[in-house]
């Protein structure tokens, strides 16, 4: 199809981006601009998928990031509310550097995309992959994983993220939510680049997961990823699910862990300075928030402060987590242990 026929069934409401799929659109202005110049230049660009919904609109499941450039490039880009999205200004390229600072449309004629270009951008026509209707939801999320594991999704949460929103909006929120409450926030201080790539709903989903599954299940466990995706969906697609337990869960680990440590929460104790120092360490977070938050989901439960602080104290020194949580061990072989090491401590 033409760009310009797939800018027309957007605009018609026909071509669909999913809004939240738009929190995972990271392109740079540079490598926005860098697509504008291969069309212009004839290079022919990947092919996007998408799914025919029942009602015959198509959603898209990858080529996002190709079609919303395109889209800003037009002035047409809508964010989740509805409003449209300045247009994009070009960067210098390449190879035709007069497309620096360019727009579609400007007041400024020097700086307007000349119509030459447009109708040689709406002219240029990309292969479409269409999943039918027909075809059964667990395969739409099995494709959507394929096509966007290393590719344009740059992180296994980015594609879990969208997954979840293609099966269960409503669970995806809910894990969103989790994931901006103050109480966690205060114990995770996260990067800038680690909140862009979504690392807090990596931790909010591996709690989940996690804190629910039994240790025969962890024992089970190959790839990490792979299995936290699984896991997640067939939650997510469960309707008994109790989230109300997991979110007290959730509520009272963090909370305590808050008040105790703060964002100290999940680094090592350094005995000769006598404090945490450090970076978070994913292997606390598995001791210590898997460990109160496997129980803490039943309000009968008594929160251990001080065995908290004691065992956060000596983890340093507790051979079971260093040979567990050393460097090269992989996920699959630490987490049944550093679980496994949280849950027997903080067993009521």
């Amino acid at each position: 199809m033409s760009v310009g026929e797939l800018l027309t069934m957007y605009k018609d409401g026909d071509l669909v981006l999913r809004p939240e799929f738009q929190r995972f659109f990271r392109w740079s202005p540079e490598q926005k601009s860098r697509l504008v110049e291969s069309l212009l230049l004839g290079i022919p660009i990947p092919s996007i998928f998408v799914s025919q919904r029942h009602d015959g609109k198509w959603e898209v499941i990858d080529g996002l990031q190709r079609l919303s450039t395109l889209f800003e490039l037009a002035g047409e880009l809508r964010n989740p509310d509805g409003e449209k999205r300045p247009p994009l200004v070009l960067t210098k390229t390449k190879y035709l550097t007069d497309l620096k600072d360019l727009q579609w449309e400007s007041e400024d004629k020097s700086k307007q995309f000349p119509e030459e270009a447009k109708r040689r951008i709406k002219r240029s026509r990309i292969d479409v992959n269409i999943v039918l209707s027909t075809s059964d939801l667990s395969a739409k999320y099995e494709l959507f994983q394929r096509l966007n594991t290393g590719g344009s999704l740059a992180t296994d949460q980015e594609v879990r993220n969208a997954i979840l929103v293609m099966i269960n909006r409503e669970f995806f929120s809910w894990i969103t939510d989790l994931a901006g409450r103050d109480y966690f926030r205060k114990c995770i201080p996260l990067t800038d680049r680690a909140l862009e790539e979504q690392f807090d709903l990596e931790l909010v989903t591996r709690f989940v997961v996690l804190s629910s599954l039994d240790m025969d299940a962890l024992r089970d466990m190959d790839e990490l990823g792979a299995f936290l995706t699984d896991k997640i969906v067939e939650m997510a697609e469960d309707a008994s699910f109790d989230k109300d337990r997991i979110t007290l869960a959730f509520q009272r680990t963090f909370d305590t862990l808050s008040r105790i440590f703060g964002e100290h929460s999940f680094k090592k104790f350094d005995e000769t300075k006598q404090q945490a120092t450090g970076a978070m360490l994913i292997s606390i977070f598995e001791v210590l928030a898997i460990g109160i938050g496997t129980f803490a989901g039943d309000p009968a439960y008594v929160i251990p402060y001080e065995k908290i602080r004691e065992l956060h104290r000596r983890l340093a020194k507790e051979i079971r987590f260093t040979s567990a949580a050393g460097s090269g061990i992989r996920a699959s072989t630490r987490i049944p242990n550093t679980v496994g090491l949280g849950r027997e401590f903080f067993a009521p």
